[in-house]
């Protein structure tokens, strides 16, 4: 995760620090998606680090997006139909309104008894700008 939030800085660094013509523009783009790239692998490599994990997309939801000092956040809600208290691991990313990847970030809800509903909160690892959703990209129960 070190590795991706050096990827993030710098491409932060290096938008900023360019400004101008269209193709100073194309490539402050070009970074900034890689980084990006970056952060959502990451963020699956985190994942498939769960064992014995099923999917569990359907037991879990994303609320609306909000802001919470400088980052984007969204409530998630993990609902547990079964009958032994469980973990969750959940990826959600957040997403702009023409569907374009902005950031991705795993969350864990956990002890989530049999029959209830736990929710934790997804926060963005940089500032995002403009309407964005939170979308359940993979969820494990474990």
């Amino acid at each position: 995760m070190r590795r991706t939030k050096t990827v993030v800085a710098l491409a932060a660094t290096v938008l900023l620090a360019l400004t101008g013509c269209d193709t100073t523009k194309n490539k402050a783009g070009e970074i900034v998606s890689s980084a990006t790239a970056a952060v959502a692998s990451a963020a699956q490599e985190k994942m498939n680090e769960v064992k014995d994990g099923v999917n569990a997309t359907g037991d879990v939801r994303a609320g609306a997006t909000s802001t919470d000092g400088d980052r984007t956040v969204a409530e998630i809600t993990a609902t547990n139909p079964k009958d032994k208290t469980a973990d969750y691991t959940i990826m959600v990313t957040f997403r702009d309104a023409d569907g374009n990847l902005l950031d991705a970030v795993v969350l864990n809800i956990d002890g989530v008894e049999p029959g209830k509903s736990k929710t934790g909160t997804a926060r963005s690892n940089r500032t995002l700008s403009g309407a964005t959703k939170a979308e359940i990209t993979q969820a494990l129960r474990h």
